[in-house]
């Protein structure tokens, strides 16, 4: 029967979902699980070579003449490279050959055993496409392989087409007790010339990533489709969605909602810093048409403009009722509203600066945000829809957020540019301050802390491991940059002709917060310091997560939130979690 090995199964299953049953099989004994399991499936058309060299001409004159994808599979060792002549051929004229090269694992490479040659890296003209599938041994290892072999053999047929080649491990497995193989994620690229997927009859959203700024035809295409399809989005600061159906992702991201499920996510953008882990199936649009598969539940790729796919949709039905909007929001304004009526208890934090200067913010003003905290906690809230948002998250690292957005304020110097950073991104950039080119549109928060709050969060897995305090030492950066001294920025930013503003506490961040965010034009710009300490700052995030249960009638989770409470807030929390809750029964 087939395989044991799991990564044969599923090489195999996926072939097949994509049509393709041409094989050129050549003997040999790491090929071998591949090869029996082929033969007794029944199903593929196979062909035998001996020489590898004629395998992959053969193969050649096969694809041209049936106009179909053809595999050809060796053994290890030097098998291999007499596919070379054979796919150079298939390279340049741009026939659909599949290289199936099996291996044993990759980590005894150098390690003087035999018949172990190097595929790690290959000539540029005799693949469009090389992966590695590893033996599976855990869901993540699964997952890899899903996507790796759907990646490489939709490569087949993209702009013109061309070779792949997978790597395939072997463990050299004995056991053929499998009767049947397992169904696999088929994964599609869809293309204005191919037939459009019926989309989902189950609940639909939109999630947007990292965005340049939206024309109007695309917001109207996706406002038509939300009407159509009774749809909604969900966007991050970054993604700069102005639409009437729109629901900050931020409070679902920090609190999580086990409950609430999407049927199908169409995820538009770039990197974000969002996880939205509710969607059971996953479309991506993007005219660069790249498997990406962030959240691993990718079925679709959509290589097409963002507005050329919402105007295919959009048409077919009759206008609904926006109710998933309707529903998602009320979640979402339920917990704001928890959030805000907390907001005397809750400590001096990112999270509590968020949402007090959120709503003061200049219409038509543009705010660049450091990665991670910063940005998380900012994503909770609405900003005005005339203000534009950006972050770093492509390299997704601490530095040159400061740098970005002094170059983004040289290009409007009527505009205000703002910047939200914690210390550490900021420390990490803080020589960009020295440029001669800053006017006076430019205005940072700088959230000081003291350390990278980042590893001590209970979001991150630093904190998850236990580490707790002891991460001090050598991974969230504490003591650096002057332990939180309040000369050593004053001085740095004033003698490079900032006017300086600082805060320790509420009531002087709401005194200074009137001057950083005043709309008229200042004659310098401005650096404002905020200090705070770094567990109050943790608190914040973990008294959001325990208010998610505030409106279930369930005394265990009350009992839980108020024990929370009182670790994070002391009695005077307690008695806020109480009215709270008592308001919300």
């Amino acid at each position: 029967m087939y395989s044991s090995e799991r990564n044969v199964q599923m090489l195999l299953s996926l072939l097949k979902a994509h049509k393709i049953k041409k094989m050129v099989l050549s003997p040999g004994s790491a090929n071998a699980s591949f090869v029996a399991s082929a033969q007794y499936d029944g199903e593929f058309e196979l062909y035998s070579s001996v020489d590898e060299r004629s395998a992959a001409y053969i193969a050649c004159g096969l694809a041209e003449e049936s106009q179909e994808p053809v595999v050809i599979c060796c053994t290890g060792a030097t098998a291999s490279r007499n596919y070379m002549p054979g796919l150079t051929e298939a390279y340049y004229r741009k026939l659909p050959v599949i290289a199936v090269t099996a291996t044993r694992p990759i980590a005894w490479l150098g390690q003087n055993r035999d018949q172990l040659i190097d595929r790690t890296v290959i000539p540029k003209d005799i693949a469009v496409k090389s992966v590695h599938l590893p033996v599976i041994e855990n869901e993540q290892d699964e997952w890899e392989c899903n996507l790796k072999i759907n990646d490489a053999l939709l490569e087949l047929r993209r702009n013109g087409g061309g070779p792949v080649h997978i790597n395939l491990t072997t463990s050299y497995s004995l056991d053929f007790s499998v009767s049947k193989l397992p169904e696999e994620r088929v994964i599609q690229r869809v293309d204005l010339e191919s037939k459009l997927p019926e989309l989902s009859k189950g609940d639909i959203a939109i999630f947007v990533g990292a965005h340049s700024v939206w024309n109007e035809r695309l917001k109207a295409s996706v406002e038509s489709f939300c009407e159509e399809y009774n749809a909604f989005v969900f966007y991050d600061q970054t993604s700069n969605y102005t639409g009437k159906y729109g629901i900050p992702c931020g409070v679902f991201d920090i609190v999580g909602f086990p409950n609430l499920k999407i049927n199908l996510l169409i995820h538009l953008g770039n990197i974000s810093a969002s996880w939205p882990a509710f969607a059971e199936e996953i479309w991506r649009v993007n005219p660069d048409g790249e498997i990406r598969d962030t959240y691993q539940h990718l079925t679709k790729v959509f290589e097409m403009q963002e507005e050329d796919f919402f105007k295919a949709y959009c048409g077919n039905n009759s206008k609904s009722r926006i109710t998933q909007y309707e529903k998602w929001h009320a979640v979402y304004r339920s917990q704001i509203e928890a959030m805000q009526n907390s907001n005397n208890d809750m400590a001096f934090s990112s999270l509590w600066i968020a949402q007090n200067m959120y709503k003061e913010m200049p219409k038509n003003s543009i705010i660049h945000f450091g990665i991670l905290n910063s940005l998380r906690c900012w994503n909770c809230f609405e900003t005005d829809h005339s203000i534009r948002g950006y972050s770093n998250t492509g390299g997704f690292g601490i530095d040159g957020g400061v740098s970005s957005l002094i170059g983004a304020s040289l290009v409007n110097s009527d505009t205000i540019y703002y910047g939200i950073f914690g210390d550490l991104a900021f420390f990490y950039d803080m020589n960009s301050l020295g440029n001669r080119h800053i006017s006076s549109n430019v205005r940072i928060l700088v959230a000081n802390n003291g350390l990278g709050g980042e590893f001590k969060n209970s979001l991150g897995n630093v904190q998850k491991a236990g580490l707790g305090d002891s991460a001090d030492a050598y991974i969230s950066a504490y003591g650096h940059y002057g332990e939180k001294s309040q000369e050593l920025l004053k001085h740095y930013a004033q003698d490079l002709g900032f006017q300086y503003l600082s805060a320790t506490d509420k009531t002087s961040f709401l005194a200074a917060m009137k001057e950083f965010t005043a709309t008229k034009h200042k004659e310098k710009p401005i650096l404002f310091e905020v200090f705070m300490d770094e567990h109050e700052d943790v608190s914040a995030l973990d008294l959001t997560q325990s208010l998610r249960d505030f409106s279930e009638n369930d005394q265990n989770v009350m009992a839980k939130t108020k024990k929370l409470a009182k670790n994070i807030l002391g009695r005077n929390g307690v008695k806020m979690i109480q009215k709270v809750m008592h308001k919300n029964d």
